[in-house]
């Protein structure tokens, strides 16, 4: 896991009104140590009526990377109404270009072909993508054209995306990678399968409402 603070400086509140109880468990799960209820909520960009869950993870997390079949399994079968998106961390200046990595191949329509290769080529492969020329570098080995992708890279759409995603992962207080955070109210530390288990009680609770 990719550490950036304690998970005791996550603040719990009694509750955040009328949408969940305040309670200590939840299907099993406990408060506090499966799960943390947010002090403030945190901005949601889905639609009413969805229920968001954002995935926070960084490329060169090595638990992100055994996480992600999990997670693309779970996608498969989530309810109709529950929103999954892709969430890159950056919790230092250095993170910033994978982070960026992400949403241009998200902007050209490749993160279901590159997403996974991306992970391989550091965990698997050890190749070296951390700046904005070895990123370039390897996204042309791919297949895709160096100059659009630059494009796509550089723009105001992808500087905007990377800028909404660390303001998100502040607003979740993201201790840590992999890690859920769901419907602006809720943050589940990467636990394995559990995580998702824990979601999936979270969401049901949220559905009731």
């Amino acid at each position: 896991m990719h550490n950036r603070r304690q998970f005791s400086q996550l603040a719990i509140a009694a509750g955040l009104g009328a949408a969940l109880p305040a309670q200590a468990q939840i299907a099993g799960f406990k408060e506090g140590s499966d799960y943390l209820r947010l002090q403030r909520p945190a901005p949601v960009d889905s639609k009413a009526g969805q229920i968001e869950v954002l995935e926070f993870f960084a490329y060169t997390c090595i638990h992100c990377y055994n996480f992600e079949p999990l997670l693309t399994a779970w996608m498969a079968k989530k309810p109709a109404n529950v929103v999954v998106r892709r969430t890159p961390v950056a919790f230092s200046p250095a993170m910033e270009p994978l982070q960026r990595l992400y949403y241009a191949l998200e902007a050209m329509g490749r993160v279901g072909a590159l997403h996974e290769k991306v992970f391989r080529a550091i965990h698997v492969d050890k190749v070296r993508i951390a700046t904005p020329e070895s990123i370039a570098d390897w996204v042309a080995k791919q297949g895709i054209d160096r100059t659009q992708f630059n494009q796509f890279y550089n723009s105001f759409g992808v500087a905007g995306k990377a800028k909404r995603a660390t303001q998100l992962q502040d607003a979740y207080q993201v201790e840590g990678t992999p890690a859920l955070g769901v419907a602006g109210r809720f943050y589940i530390s990467g636990q394995g399968p559990r995580t998702l288990a824990v979601a999936d009680a979270l969401i049901a609770e949220l559905r009731k409402t």
